[in-house]
This record gives structure tokens, sequence and C-alpha cells, in this order.
């Protein structure tokens, strides 16, 4: 047991907790008015309900024991056995403290989902498919990749903080969302305004701080990998957010607060499956390439395809993991962690590149069928979707009875 890695998990863990109030901000504040206090609460409800599941139930099942290296047991029921002495995954910290950590994990992963489906999705449908998802997709993925015995560990196919296990996961689950809720009303002929900046950059400075803690507690350790992880986070995020202002420039002439947030938010996804593994060169050139990889993603999938994922949730997410996953393949040198079998394809070696493919591919098949599953069960007991009607006055008021802006008489239709 170590003090001093005990006291860096528990602030790391305290910062990853940031992250979702975070989260909350910047798709609240990218949202239309009548719908801002439905988009923060999808949020703040799975603060509550991933929390509850993760100690109940959700970290035995993914961490608990192997079964098939797909899922654990539940041998861990309610936090049994998980105690102040370090556990089988951390031999410096409680095992209470690496649980706490990893359930920061199930709180944020679900929430991104909820940035493609705003201002349409019923809430109560979005809370049981939540429950039904992590149970579904996010536990088996975490024992997957982190998990004794995990599949794709066993594979070789590496995630130093959630590349597949968050954004691949996510991403891919709200794109399949937002083809099957459909459209908004009016999507193509209704012009949809950002209705707060400001909660758009707080909400990204949050997650940037967040992040930070995200990546380099992913160490399990104060030493030389968290603050190599640290670094090469902070370096990515700051590469996409010139880089998106740099294709603001070139493509509008001018730069854009909302660019520049959606731009370090891009970075931190790209380099998070590989911030403990890739050299701290690589980092400048995963965070540069990520905004135009992830930029005309979103065009691909709004102009060409229509599908309408509301705040780009997989294009963000899905797009910039998925190249995460790929540039980890790429760049990767085990010198720098040894957890890695191989280093990475730029290195001379293509297993480690291939293996990342195939993790990724596993992910998107999982996160593809997992919500197709979720889908038909919460169909059991209630519709997907809000009424015309609901959808026209706003989510704040059909589902909640309440708006951000009570005294605002605006323009919303």
């Amino acid at each position: 047991m170590n003090s001093g890695d005990t006291a860096f998990m528990l602030i790391s863990t305290a910062f990853v907790f940031f992250m979702t109030p975070g989260l909350a901000f910047f798709y609240g504040g990218l949202v239309r008015r009548k719908n801002v206090c439905n988009t923060m609460m999808a949020c703040v409800s799975i603060m509550g309900l991933s929390v509850v599941m993760w100690a109940l139930f959700g970290y035995s099942l993914a961490f608990g024991g192997n079964h098939g290296g797909i899922i654990g047991d539940l041998r861990w029921i309610g936090l049994s056995n998980v105690g102040m002495k370090p556990g089988p995954y951390a031999d410096t910290i409680p095992h209470l403290v690496f649980c706490a950590f990893q359930m920061m994990f199930a709180m944020i992963t679900p929430a991104l989902i909820t940035g493609s489906l705003v201002g349409r999705m019923k809430f109560k449908a979005l809370f049981l498919f939540v429950a039904i998802w992590s149970v579904i997709v996010y536990y088996p993925m975490a024992h997957m990749v982190w998990g004794e015995g995990g599949l794709l560990a066993a594979i070789g196919s590496v995630d130093f903080a959630g590349g597949d296990v968050v954004h691949i996961s996510s991403g891919v689950s709200a794109l399949v969302l937002a083809i099957i809720l459909g459209k908004r009303r009016g999507y193509e002929v209704t012009t949809y305004r950002i209705h707060n900046i400001p909660f758009v950059v707080l909400g990204a400075s949050l997650l940037w701080f967040g992040w930070f803690g995200f990546n380099a507690g992913s160490s399990l350790k104060a030493d030389g990998l968290a603050a190599h992880a640290f670094m090469t986070s902070g370096i990515s995020a700051a590469s996409a957010l010139l880089s998106w202002m740099l294709i603001d420039t070139l493509i509008s002439k001018k730069t854009t607060l909302v660019g520049a947030s959606t731009g370090l938010v891009v970075g931190l996804v790209a380099i998070t499956p590989g911030a403990g593994f890739v050299p701290i060169w690589a980092s400048f050139i995963i965070g540069a390439l990520v905004s135009p990889i992830c930029y005309f993603g979103v065009s691909l999938i709004k102009k060409k395809l229509k599908i309408d994922d509301a705040l780009d949730a997989f294009g963000c997410h899905g797009i910039g993991g998925i190249w995460g996953g790929i540039a980890t393949g790429i760049f990767t040198q085990k010198s720098i962690n040894s957890t890695a079998k191989w280093d990475g394809l730029i290195f001379g070696d293509y297993h480690l590149f291939a293996a990342q493919i195939v993790g990724i591919l596993v992910t998107a098949a999982v996160a593809v069928v997992g919500t197709l599953i979720c889908v038909a069960i919460v169909r059991l007991f209630t519709t997907l979707r809000v009424d015309k009607r609901d959808e026209q006055l706003g989510l704040d008021i059909s589902q909640h009875g309440e708006s951000a802006y009570p005294s605002f008489n605006g323009l919303d239709q």
C-alpha cells in the first residue's frame, strides 16, 4: 500500500467525476433553449443511476472473475469483499479506490450517448435504455479490455483509458440510436441555433480538467507513466484545438469558439487509448489529425448520409475513438509501457496494429448488437420517441415540467 498512490488516485477519481457535469454543460449549451434542462438532466440522472448500479453489481460483472473473457460474475455483489486492502488490479491502492475510479468511467460513458438523441427521446425510455445498455454493452466491454482474462486484452489489443470501452462503444451506440429514432421534426428545413456558447466553453474546460485524471489516473500510480499520459493528453488536446481553428479559418474564414471547444474535446478522445503507450511526439500528430478526420466525418454523417446525430456523439467520440485506436496501433512503443506486447506499425511491427483493428471491430459489433437488444427491451415498456406536440413544445416542459429560462419569451418554435 502506498499513501502517495492512494492520494493521487482519489484526486484523479474526483477529477474524472467532474467530466459528467462538464458534459452536461457542453451538451446543454449546444441545444435549443427549450431542450436544455432535458439534455442536462440526461447526464445528471446517469450520475445517480450509474453509481447505484456499479456498487450493487456493475463492478462485480466488469471486474469480478472471468467467464469466457466476456463478463465477470457476482462475487463482489454490493461491493462485498471490496475493501481497504489492495485488490487484484492495483497493488499499491485500496481495492475501493480502484472501484471508485472505474465507477467514474461507467458514469461518463452512457452520458456520451445522449448527445445523439436530444430533442426527441422520451426521458423514461432513455433512463431505461441506459440501465440496460450498461449491463449489455458497458460491463462486458470493460471486462474484455481491462478485466482479468478479458478477450481483447488476451489478443494483445491495448486501450489505456477507454478508446474502445468508452468512446467507440458509446459513439457507435449513439449512431444506431439516432438512426432508430429518426430525425428531429423539421431537421432539414430548421436552423438549430446553439443557445449558450459560454456553457459550451465551460463544459469543454471541465472535460479537459477531468480528462487529466481520466488518462493520467489510468496508470493507477503516481509515477512517470502518469506524467507521460498527462502530457500526451494536454498536447493532443492543444494540437486538435489549433487544428480545428485552422479548418474553420480555411473553410469559413473565421475561427469559432464552438469549433475550438470541439477541437480540444476530440483531441482528448483521440489520445485516450494511447496516452500511456505512444511517445510524446506522436501526441502532436494524433491531435492535429483528429480534427480534420472528425470535421469531415461529421459532414459525411449529416450532409451525405442524412443521419441526425444531433450533437455529433458518433462524429466526435466514435470517429475520434476509432482514429485513436488505430493511432495507438501505429505509434505505440512497448518501452513506454510494458503492457503492450509489440511496438506499433511505424516501428516495423504489424501485430499490435492488427490487434487494434480487431478490438475496434469487436467493440463496434458489441455496441450495434447490444443497442438493438436494448431498444427491443425498452419498447416492451414504452415508446422511444415523444409525440409531435411534445417535441414542438420542447422536452423541458413536456418531460420535466420546468424551463431553464422561465422569463424568456423567445423565438423557439
